[in-house]
């Protein structure tokens, strides 16, 4: 950081008078009044820029389109930016560090040096996406869950603790610990950073869409594909369009029986509809005071769902408080607010003066905000709870949608007995078979998460219980949230309502639910019953929760806990009662749901510094079956060719350092014709796999019984798994069969078949293959595979209506081309069938965002917009992906 490569090295000025080896840029002397204009998340986007300016990677000209944001932010402008460190879970980590092991060696092919293929900023991976609910309501159920976990897995976490050996700059944070989102706002956050003397501000991208829960804490994050965020552990920044920041302004007092979920789910509907997808979105006003960090992280924590890019809430007072409450040592929170008030980066909600230009300003009062659900299969479908009984009924008859579930009228009172522990029960629609109290959205939050514990203790003190079939749990996202439980005094409560301790990580939020009860799936199967899901989670797409819970609902955990006590979704709270006592008294959910004056009084009493202390001192040493794990050392994988877990993948065979000219597409046929909000979870492999799934015939043939098969999930090592396992959702809708079916047609011959066994035959003959989407396509989670999966599968194109940000940028980093109709054009407006046959005319000389034309075999032809966004991203499709033109880059001598 010299003058001489550095044109801004002049701002740079001692942090405190007394210390001059304590150093950082100060934007304030930019002399600009711009600065003072700008959103706080775009002056994040600024330091970078200046701080990493070398007129290569990030030019001048990239600190004046910042600068001058309000004038560019509606043009399109590509901007790089290098976030300051990394966050991974296992799912989306494990092929990251698969990805960086064959990048090792194809660097070692064309000649290069293997050991330049390591992060060069922080990577911190959390394990916390492995373990499933097959125990609850046991006393042993977390142990028994935390060692079936590690047993299905050991091969894995081999690996990844090989990963956190051979590279350097990479830290693995075990199984058992919490979930990800969550140590990461209660430990692994900086906040500022302090690297080498040179002070900035913490930022960070996550293979994982709700990595914006930091946002929360005024750390700027989002989620991008395990692609994107291998690029920046190399070094290379991110090349994205200045993003239009929409002001989000809070105001008022919300009601004293309102939870930070209900607040959430309003914010969610309310922005779905202002439409914020590729957006920044910036809290202000003198509402944001008056919510916790926890309440802020968990608006932040749903922005996928509302689909923005990022969510953010300056740092303020409150922000310092929570930093001091999860035991930040004095010297950082003098450092931080030092830092941050000489840069102009620290917030006062109530002072005006201070609010900056937006680009579009909405407003919520939140004494509106009633208590709410989102569902039955989208979360965004915002539901006050006293309508949720009418909602569920019209859901039933309507047809089969978003809302719908077409069941015949006849059949909306249908009731199937069944026995379950030799006593008689029944199940009908609406019957709520899982109640899950998890995820990274909620399990953060002390507020909701002692509102359940007060709320367990009343219905308990009421003698209210919960129906043993129904699959309770509850997965907090750290140790401290049950060290705070236990304090409290409410743990026991909730354990005599089946809500014990069933592990540390996302669970039944991402489909590791476990099995249900024989006999409940036998009835809802003899019934045809839509069953009801209720989890605190922030994702309740078809096929995600549970393969037998076509109904679920989003809730706060105070709510999870009153629908496990009704045993169905079909209630009004406000006119029935939630049960029935022991003495026959009627009890109603007013009669025990707690306040937020009960709640914040027992958070002040028993959510203490000392806890997060003594949680996070030990937290990469807690697990013993970790430590004890052996692992190999070598700087270069050494692969086990028998490994179902582990396996070399083929994205670099053959690679030269020569680059092919972009070559047209002829004659493609369509694998699969989609509809509107196509989401990764019908993409990509996630959940259980079948045992009549194209991958269970492929660890069949390799000597795994099905009890061996584990899930998805904990298979994104294999590439033959996982391609195999691409568009094999159940709940995936294919207009050739014009029914939900993990199957497409295989045109040729009009066979129905699995659709990667359906690719394959296209593969052998040799033919290019295309995706027919309509809008929100790749709407969801970042997840890589979901665009590795189609490139194994032989895709070259997906024509869409529009795409979800993340997932199109997957495209691109794996090769894929992302094309989308130009605006009022649909596949229904051209009378596209999807059994044509399609040839793109792609140039030799590509700009970005340039039209290109679609021929048909019927002789018809339209013009699409190829979304290569960016210069950037058409280097990285030169080279067939940002992988090969990583490796290319390292091979250089």
């Amino acid at each position: 950081m010299s003058a001489t490569t550095n044109p801004f090295h002049h701002l740079v000025e001692a942090l405190h008078p007394d210390h001059p080896e304590q150093r950082f840029f100060n934007l304030s002397k930019l002399g600009d009044p711009r600065y003072e204009r700008l959103p706080f998340s775009i002056r994040v986007l600024l330091e970078s820029a200046v701080r990493n300016c070398d007129g290569f990677l990030v030019k001048p000209s990239d600190v004046e389109s910042i600068l001058n944001w309000k004038e560019t932010q509606a043009q399109t402008v590509e901007v790089p930016f290098r976030p300051s460190r990394v966050i991974l879970q296992d799912f989306t980590g494990v092929p990251a560090v698969v990805d960086f092991a064959a990048m090792r060696d194809a660097v070692t092919l064309l000649g290069g040096d293997p050991e330049k293929i390591n992060p060069v900023c922080p990577a911190d991976l959390v394990i916390d996406h492995s373990i499933q609910v097959d125990f609850n309501r046991k006393t042993d159920s977390l142990q028994k869950n935390q060692d079936l976990e590690f047993d299905r897995n050991k091969e894995r976490f081999q690996f990844l603790k090989w990963g956190s050996k051979a590279f350097h700059n990479m830290r693995i944070i075990p199984p058992g610990s919490g979930i990800v989102h969550q140590v990461n706002l209660e430990y692994l956050a900086r906040v500022v950073f302090n690297q080498d003397g040179l002070y900035y501000p913490d930022s960070l991208v996550g293979t994982d869409s709700h990595t914006t829960m930091i946002d929360g804490l005024g750390v700027l994050g989002w989620g991008v594909g395990g692609i994107e965020a291998e690029a920046v552990m190399l070094g290379q920044p991110i090349s994205m369009v200045l993003p239009q920041v929409v002001g989000y302004k809070l105001f008022g007092t919300p009601d004293k029986f309102i939870t930070s979920t209900d607040i959430v789910l309003t914010v969610t509907k309310h922005l779905r509809q202002v439409g914020v997808v590729g957006k920044f979105v910036e809290f202000f006003g003198p509402g944001v005071s008056q919510l916790s960090i926890a309440d802020r992280a968990t608006i932040a924590n749903m922005c996928p769902e509302y689909g923005a890019t990022a969510a953010f809430f300056p740092v303020d007072h409150v922000s310092i408080k929570y930093l001091e409450q999860t035991g930040r040592d004095a010297e950082k929170l003098d450092y931080i607010t030092r830092y941050l008030k000489a840069v102009a980066m620290f917030r006062d909600y109530n002072n005006v003066s201070q609010d900056p230009d937006f680009t579009q300003v909405v407003e919520m009062d939140l004494t509106t905000v009633v208590p709410c659900c989102s569902g039955p299969k989208r979360p965004q479908d915002r539901i006050a709870v006293s309508d949720m009984k009418t909602d569920f009924e019209s859901c039933l008859g309507a047809k089969q949608g978003f809302k719908g579930f077409q069941v015949a009228p006849e059949s909306h009172a249908t009731e199937v007995p069944f026995q379950y522990n030799g006593a008689d029960y029944a199940l009908s629609h609406g019957s709520v078979v899982i109640a899950a109290i998890t995820s990274c959205t909620n399990t953060s939050n002390p507020s909701v998460m002692l509102g359940a514990g007060l709320l367990a203790k009343k219905a308990v003190e009421c003698g209210l219980s919960v129906k043993p079939y129904i699959k309770t749990s509850l997965s907090p996202g750290s140790g401290v949230v049950t060290y705070y439980l236990k304090e409290s005094g409410v743990m026991d409560y909730l354990f005599k309502l089946g809500f014990e301790v069933v592990g540390y990580g996302c669970m039944t939020c991402i489909g590791n639910s476990g099995p249900l009860p024989e006999p409940v799936v036998e009835a809802i199967t003899q019934g045809d019953l839509v069953a009801a899901g209720i989890l605190s989670g922030n994702r309740n797409f078809e096929g995600r929760v549970h393969p037998n819970t076509r109904a679920n609902y989003l809730a706060s955990p105070p709510l999870v806990i009153a629908y496990a006590l009704a045993g169905t979704v079909r209630i009004d709270f406000d006119t029935e009662p939630i049960a029935l006592n022991a003495q026959g008294k009627k009890v109603f959910l007013r009669d025990i749901w707690p306040t937020r004056e009960e709640i914040q009084a027992v958070e002040r009493e028993f959510v203490i510094p000392s806890m997060f202390k003594e949680v996070y001192e030990k937290i990469e040493k807690v697990n013993e079956r970790w430590n004890a794990l052996s692992a190999p050392s070598d700087k270069l994988y050494p692969w086990d060719p028998q490994s179902t877990y582990i396996k070399s993948p083929p994205f670099f065979s053959g690679l030269t350092m020569e680059l092919d000219p972009p070559a047209p597409i002829r004659d493609a046929y369509v694998l699969l014709n989609l509809g509107d909000s196509v989401t990764t979870d019908h993409i990509s492999p996630a959940g259980n796999i079948a045992r009549n799934s194209s991958a269970a015939r492929y660890l069949t043939d390799k000597g795994l019984s099905p009890r061996d098969f584990n899930s998805y999930g904990s298979r994104r090592g294999n590439d033959a798994v996982m391609a195999r396992g691409t568009f094999a959702n159940i709940r995936l809708f294919n207009k050739f069969l014009n029914k939900q079916a993990p199957r497409t047609l295989h045109l040729p011959t009009d066979e129905t078949l699995d659709v990667f066994d359906a690719a394959e035959r296209y593969q052998q003959a040799g033919s290019p293959l295309l995706i027919l989407a309509g809008k929100e396509y790749g709407s969801g989670s970042s997840r890589d595979w979901a665009a590795k999966g189609p490139f194994l599968l032989g895709v070259k194109a997906v024509l869409a209506e529009s795409y979800e940000r993340i997932h199109r940028s997957n495209l691109v980093g794996m090769g894929v081309i992302p094309l989308e109709y130009l605006p009022g054009v649909t596949a229904d407006t051209l009378g596209l069938t999807g059994r044509e046959r399609y040839s793109v005319l792609i140039p030799q000389q590509l700009v970005p965002r340039m039209l290109v034309d679609v021929t048909l075999d019927t002789g018809k032809s339209f013009q699409v917009r190829m979304r290569f966004d960016t210069d950037v991203e058409l280097a990285y499709f030169h080279n067939g992906g940002i992988l090969n033109y990583m490796i290319r880059k390292m091979s250089e001598k």
